[in-house]
């Protein structure tokens, strides 16, 4: 468990197109290595689980993390939350967690590291109107 630097910026873009979230919040995977706000999970030199600030507040800091698929369930993700959110707290910010409530990994992950639920909320977002159809309703 360490922090990234720019040497990182080849692990963190041979995490692949899924794991793109997470660096494109910075700017792009050497942004996001070289940012001193991203703890990582290594073996061998690949990176198998990721934690950093992704949004950056004057009181607050955001969490995000994600896992390789094929590391889940060994702790890894906690592990570098928890160091993460250690930085937070000695830069005298204090860590936060959005997640859905229907995503119920990021909830268990959340709990374990120490968080806890303070608001539930709705996500609303913008794009193309989509006609529902409910039950009883005319045909147009």
């Amino acid at each position: 468990m360490r922090r990234l630097t720019s040497k990182d910026t080849p692990p963190v873009v041979a995490l692949g197109p899924g794991a793109a979230w997470i660096p494109r919040t910075w700017g792009g995977p050497e942004q996001l290595a070289s940012s001193g706000l991203c703890r990582g999970a290594f073996h061998r030199g690949r990176a198998l689980s990721l934690a950093c600030t992704c949004f950056l507040g004057s009181r607050y800091e955001d969490v995000a993390d994600l896992a390789d698929p094929g590391h889940r369930r060994q702790h890894l993700a906690l592990a570098c939350v928890t160091a993460l959110c250690q930085d937070i707290a000695a830069r005298g910010r204090t860590p936060s967690r959005t997640c859905s409530r229907d995503n119920r990994r990021s909830r268990l992950l959340a709990w374990s590291a120490g968080f806890r639920l303070t608001r539930a909320y709705v996500h609303y977002a913008t794009g193309p109107a989509r006609r529902q159809a409910y039950p009883g309703a005319e045909a147009a």
